[in-house]
């Protein structure tokens, strides 16, 4: 019957039957000969089909497809347990909104995204306060992680644009020195040893949690001043395996633990399986309170102390991202501040570069003074 537009609506629609079935789309285009092309595209695509040019299998929905979403994440995130119930908890409430839920894959855009960021940005939680920015976004996230796999294994052709929500408040306490020493001497047992390592390591607390014995080497070897453990990589392209140098109170931590062990984890239950990091999260949050401390620190705030004291000490964004298994240098560089005299250094060393030698090396005598002076 050709494009038609609707009274509510300024775009244009198109309507045919095809095989006793009633075609209706919306074109979403103001233009009434593009609205024309893709109405005839859309017949010619049905016809190829019909004739076995090209054969396409039904697009699941969204509820449909979660399964094997779920399934993935399983496998994927194996050693990541919190990662999976993270995942599965936010599909809970991505099923939970039908006009969502209900929708083929290849039929969610951006206009079903932004309504349901509407619902849920509108939502009142279980503590009688409206869904914070940070949970429907890590929402989003999920959905859009969802989408791509789909598109990965050519279930649908795209993945809309998932604009996430603003104003998500980051978690960015650092702690210092003097609060540090107070929450290390009210802390004991394991989560002393594991604070003590994510502060001087930067490890992750899952990355601490799958530490074993074959990891870690006390004693420096080919050279080199420190020792070191290994973090292993996960099962992320992202994820590389790393070398982290060991600070002299970690090293004497690891010594007093480890004592005649050669295997095994280095932080485990009395029967040698896995600590559970709720266990430790929440042991984290009674000494929290007990201190007065404030509620943004978290036991991640000990890796970001980590990032956050490396930058202060001057090292560039390529170190931190090597020594915390960043994924991107983009992550490293909020840790990275350069004072004007550390840029000032930086120019120091690259003029003492393009002088003769004989200049160069009083140069170079002169900027590990200033280097001297600035560590004092």
């Amino acid at each position: 019957m050709g494009v038609y537009k609707q009274k509510t609506s300024d775009k244009w629609w198109y309507k045919f039957r095809w095989n006793g079935k009633l075609i209706r789309e919306s074109t979403k285009q103001n233009n009434k000969r593009v609205a024309e092309t893709m109405e005839a595209a859309h017949k010619t695509s049905l016809a190829k089909g019909e004739v076995g040019i090209r054969e396409r299998k039904p697009v699941p929905s969204l509820k449909e497809f979660a399964p094997r979403f779920e399934q993935m994440i399983e496998t994927v995130c194996a050693d990541k347990p919190a990662t999976i119930t993270f995942y599965k908890a936010k599909l809970r409430y991505l099923l939970g909104e039908p006009s969502l839920a209900n929708r083929q894959l290849d039929r969610i855009d951006e206009d079903l995204i932004e309504a349901y960021k509407h619902r849920r940005g509108k939502k009142i939680s279980r503590k009688k306060r409206v869904l914070s920015a940070a949970s429907v976004n890590r929402e989003l996230a999920t959905l859009r992680r969802l989408l791509r796999l789909a598109q990965e294994w050519r279930i649908i052709d795209r993945v809309p644009r998932i604009r996430l929500l603003r104003g998500e408040r980051v978690r960015e306490f650092v702690l210092t020195r003097p609060k540090e020493v107070k929450f290390l001497e009210a802390t004991s047992g394991d989560l002393h040893d594991v604070s003590v390592l994510m502060i001087d390591t930067g490890l992750r607390m899952g990355e601490a949690l799958a530490l074993t014995w074959n990891d870690v080497r006390l004693e420096p070897v080919n050279g080199a001043t420190h020792g070191f453990l290994t973090v292993r990589a996960a099962n992320s392209k992202n994820s590389k395996s790393r070398n982290v140098p060991l600070t002299e109170r970690v090293v004497v931590m690891l010594r007093k633990k480890k004592g005649a062990k050669t295997d095994g984890l280095v932080f485990c239950r009395d029967d040698s399986s896995r600590l559970k990091q709720t266990l430790l999260n929440e042991q984290h949050r009674r000494v929290r309170g007990l201190l007065e401390l404030p509620t943004e620190f978290v036991p991640h705030s000990l890796r970001h102390t980590f990032g956050t004291r490396l930058g202060e000490a001057g090292a560039d964004a390529f170190t931190i991202m090597r020594l915390m298994g960043h994924s991107t240098v983009t992550v490293s560089q909020r840790y990275v501040h350069p004072s004007p005299e550390s840029v000032e250094l930086a120019v120091s060393r690259m003029e003492a570069l393009n002088l003769p030698k004989p200049t160069r090396v009083g140069i170079e005598m002169g900027i590990q003074e200033a280097s001297a002076g600035r560590a004092a």
